[in-house]
């Protein structure tokens, strides 16, 4: 296994690490390393919308086709009434 050694971290930082660990019952270094792990594991996809983020997760499951209704311009109000 490779070590790293990181310098110059902010007591905030190192302060915030630390009570993170606690909560889950780890060490620093072990928090650190599932942080690590956990962000290195997420494919970046790039930015997505709504939409192509929904079709995405909705095309693991087969999918959905719907029907878009034509949109129609909104009428008039007459405020003199």
């Amino acid at each position: 296994m490779a070590s790293i050694t990181i310098h110059k971290i902010d007591e905030s930082l190192k302060a915030r690490l630390c009570t993170r660990a606690a909560t889950h019952g780890r060490t620093m270094e072990d928090e650190a390393r599932e942080i690590l792990r956990a962000a290195l594991l997420t494919e970046d996809k790039g930015e997505l919308n709504l939409t192509e983020s929904i079709g995405r997760r909705m095309a693991k499951t087969g999918g959905v086709t719907l029907a878009i209704s034509p949109r129609e311009f909104i009428r008039p109000i007459d405020l003199a009434e």
